[in-house]
């Protein structure tokens, strides 16, 4: 074996090391990259030709926890690894958007990239390892790649910017982002803050940029070492100059002129495009030798031109707006009379129909993964079906692309939630996209904040989302940073950066680069022009509805939280859980115990206020602690020889002695009393030592020839 090992240390001084050449040595690259006791393998495969017809780039990038680094068991009828988590999927997304860049254009092997935690540290965070290890595979491997890149998690604790901070220091974070980059450019940022201001997300940035040049050139010295400087040839596509340049000349001023029109409907420019390249093939002759093939990818190349081109020269985007103009909007909220929440949010060509559902604990969902077990009480889930953008697509599961949207609106919305001491709800936000065009995952941030305000729900503050782009040449030094992009300009432009947030500041943001070069002041100015954007959505959004409803939709479940000693639990649980059933069946309510903090929490749920008050009448009658003196209305239980045992509050039995039944002398308690008959006593005493209780009913009673007060 030829073991290759190289290290480097972050900031703080812990230690980060590479090591390739003792596992997986048949792949064509493999690193095992430890950070304390967290250990990832990944190893990346390329096949030697690309399939024939394909015109881009098959990367497949898929990040996996075992269950046996943690030293757990998969829970489950199979009991072991099965599909991805939504977990892993957003990894296996991070390390996808920031590696797939990074490929020549013109490579088009099937390529492979798999990374599999095989050792877990619950303070070191694999996710904010996956980047690095994908590309120091991929720098020991002969597989073309343009990199080495790496990814670091920064977040501000008490002030300070940390790279990769301990998992239980991130619970103090007021902002936290992942940020993959090479050693010149950023190209992907993933995170969430808590209403933080732009300048310190840029900061945040510069800290991590920093981190990572260290890390790309222990890859460069890492790739000198294994001897894999120079990477395989490679011969994927097949051009023809002469005809590219007579396509350009023949077409590039008539899709100019399409581009310029100011088409608004995006179905109906797309077809004013597709005419001209059917015009052009039309011309052909029936014995023509041109390959179609090549007619339609140099087609492409001049409508992406020609649209950039419209923007940097004449500052105008394809549906006639300047560059940081925002699409008309539309919101309405309780579309849904059913649903405990529900809005419409309407922008553009871009559309949202948005529920909000409130459950019980018992609707919690589960979470079972390597490193983290538990529950969660707020989901997000986002569906893109085939109709919204006028496809025939069927409908089966959520992609990739479904996880990593809803995902970006979830941080979005998490930290204005109310926190969970006063929110007993399990809350489920589903955004339905119905029409796109572009920033879908930023109408369900504008459609889940008007959901969740319509169901009642207390949030802190609302927010809104606006997807940012930029185009720009870097021979002229042109650019044009644009406001509420187009699905087109999403695919034309050189980025994509999701940012939402409050009037305040900044709640989460999602970006994507296509291009180097990007300077800070060009990111500032984006990061300013969204705020503008994002105030000017939220004045919309606030004229629909201003502040959270005062009150639930009548079908929501009212909710109520009781705390009780840790010792009373059972009591209110009764035998077998008898006593829980039995109240629940009786008031028609949900009732549901935990235990936390040394304390009972009791939460009762109903959609009826009678029902609610019926289940907490007798929980608390259950819960209440007997005081010496008061009178009860109590039920015989049991007659013995010397007295009756009543039951004077649930669960609660006392003594009532034969001498405290009447005043007259009573020789047997025989015929004075019926088990189940109903009487009222008074509580007289609580024996210090065995708790129990002694009553009496004779207290109540008039004695002979005594006159009525």
């Amino acid at each position: 074996m030829n073991v290759i090992t190289k290290s480097f240390e972050l900031p703080d001084g812990r230690k980060i090391t590479i090591e390739t050449g003792k596992l997986a040595r048949q792949a064509d690259g493999s690193v095992v990259v430890r950070m304390g006791d967290t250990m990832l393998l990944a190893t990346v495969v390329a096949t030697q030709e690309a399939r024939a017809g394909t015109d881009f780039l098959p990367l497949s990038v898929d990040y996996q926890e075992k269950f046996a680094s943690a030293g757990k068991i998969p829970g489950g009828f199979l009991r072991r690894e099965g599909r991805l988590s939504d977990h892993e999927v957003l990894i296996s997304r991070m390390v996808d958007r920031a590696i797939r860049p990074l490929f020549p254009d013109d490579y088009h092997a099937d390529t492979q990239i798999n990374i599999f935690m095989i050792s877990a540290d619950q303070e070191v965070l694999p996710d904010a390892l996956a980047g690095l290890a994908a590309s120091a595979a991929l720098s020991v491997s002969d597989i073309p790649f343009l990199g080495p890149i790496s990814e670091v998690r920064v977040a501000k604790i008490d002030g300070q910017y940390v790279i990769n901070p301990p998992a239980s220091a991130l619970q103090r974070a007021t902002l936290e982002l992942i940020v993959a980059a090479s050693e010149d450019n950023i190209l992907m940022v993933e995170g969430e803050a808590s209403e933080v201001q732009e300048s310190e997300v840029l900061e945040a940035l510069k800290v991590a940029h920093e981190a990572i040049k260290v890390h790309c050139r222990i890859q460069k010295e890492l790739t000198q070492a294994a001897g894999k400087t120079e990477k395989r040839t490679y011969s994927h596509e097949t051009n023809d100059s002469e005809l590219q340049a007579r396509l350009r000349e023949l077409l590039y001023d008539k899709v100019y002129a399409v581009a310029k029109a100011t088409i608004t409907n995006k179905n109906e420019r797309s077809q004013a495009f597709r005419a001209i390249k059917q015009a052009y093939i039309d011309s052909l002759p029936e014995d023509h030798t041109v390959d179609l093939g090549l007619v339609s990818k140099y087609y492409h190349d001049i409508q992406w031109e020609a649209s950039r081109n419209l923007v940097l020269n004449d500052r105008i985007r394809l549906d006639g707006r300047k560059p940081d103009e925002i699409r008309p909007i539309w919101c309405e909220v309780d579309y849904l009379p059913s649903a405990h929440g529900s809005a419409v949010f309407t922008r553009g060509e871009t559309q949202s129909l948005t529920t909000v559902t409130l459950g019980t604990k018992l609707d919690e969902q589960i979470i079972d993964s390597a490193m983290q077990s538990g529950y969660s009480k707020f989901m997000l889930h986002y569906n893109f079906p085939g109709f919204s953008t006028g496809e025939v697509k069927p409908n089966r599961g959520p992609g990739r692309r479904e996880v990593g949207h809803g995902n970006l609106a979830l941080r979005a919305l998490r930290r204005m939630l109310p926190p969970v001491e006063d929110n007993p709800y399990t809350i489920r936000v589903v955004s339905d996209i119905l029409e796109s065009n572009g920033s879908s995952s930023m109408a369900t941030v504008c459609a889940g904040t008007l959901a969740l305000m319509d169901a009642g729900m207390k949030i802190k503050a609302p927010v809104s989302g606006i997807a940012m782009g930029l185009i720009s040449d870097a021979k002229t030094g042109k650019y044009a940073v644009l406001s509420d992009i187009l699905g087109d300009e999403d695919h034309l432009g050189d980025m994509d950066f999701k940012i939402t947030g409050t009037t305040k500041g900044i709640t989460a943001c999602q970006m994507d680069m296509k291009v180097e070069g990007l300077s800070y002041d060009v990111l500032n100015e984006a990061l300013m022009q969204a705020k503008a954007g994002r105030l000017h959505i939220l004045e919309k959004m606030t004229r629909t509805i201003a502040e959270p409803r005062a009150d639930l939709k009548p079908s929501a479940p009212r909710s109520v939280t009781v705390k009780i000693d840790k010792d009373q639990i059972g009591s209110v649980i009764g035998p077998g859980g008898k006593v829980v059933q039995d109240i629940q069946k009786e008031s028609g309510a949900t009732v549901v115990i935990e235990e936390k903090d040394n304390a009972g929490y009791v939460s009762i749920f109903a959609v009826n206020k009678d029902a609610l008050e019926k289940a907490l009448r007798r929980v608390r009658n259950i819960v209440a602690i007997p005081t010496v003196g008061d009178v009860y209305e109590g039920k015989v239980k049991s007659i013995m020889p010397f007295g009756a045992f009543v039951e004077f509050m649930p669960g609660k039995d006392g003594l009532l002695h034969i001498s405290e039944i009447k005043w007259e002398r009573l020789e047997t308690m025989e015929g004075v009393l019926e088990v189940g008959e109903e009487i009222t006593v008074k509580l007289v005493e609580v024996d210090k030592k065995t708790g129990k209780y002694r009553l009496s009913r004779k207290v109540l009673l008039q004695k002979s020839g005594e006159k009525t007060a």
